[in-house]
């Protein structure tokens, strides 16, 4: 695999990765919500050591989340205000990446076999989930890092 570039919009603050996302996953909390603006994130996981930036220094912004009450930092261009990508005091050697923030943003795999569905509790009216993924009503993982199981649709849920 070549490596895979991204960055911020006024170019200045650019990064890339080494290897195909660990899983992706669709957010829909209100974190994700209000941190894209959007429904919610698309975040391809990585390893920590799959990632660098290449170009810029990322201001970081602390941030407590509620739903493990551990830090998540957003990192994010000081110029343009772009966030380019997420680290967790609860999983130290794992990344999530904004997923519009790479040049070409659906270049890595995005299928029921490596994706996740989360926090449909908190999505917005008209959201598709389409069938075959993993879905979760909240976090897929509780406090304490154990596994929660996950619903896998039979078909298309429309949220209403």
């Amino acid at each position: 695999m070549d490596h895979e570039q991204g960055g911020c919009l006024c170019g200045k603050l650019r990064y890339e990765v080494e290897t195909a996302p660990l899983w992706v996953t669709v957010c829909f909390c209100r974190f994700c919500q209000r941190a894209t603006g959007a429904q919610g994130l698309v975040e391809p996981i990585f390893d920590t050591s799959a990632f660098r930036f290449i170009a810029g220094e990322p201001k970081v912004y602390t941030h407590v989340s509620t739903g493990s009450g551990a830090d998540v930092y957003v990192h994010f261009c000081g110029d343009c205000g772009t966030k380019t990508n997420l680290t967790f005091a609860r999983w130290p050697d794992r990344l999530g990446v904004y997923a519009g923030t790479f040049d070409d943003p659906g270049w890595f795999e995005f299928s029921p076999d490596n994706s996740k569905y989360i926090f449909l509790e908190s999505a917005v009216r008209g959201t598709l989930v389409p069938a075959g993924y993993k879905t979760f009503q909240a976090h897929a993982a509780t406090p304490e890092g154990t596994p929660i199981d996950p619903v896998i649709l039979d078909e298309v849920l429309h949220l209403r």
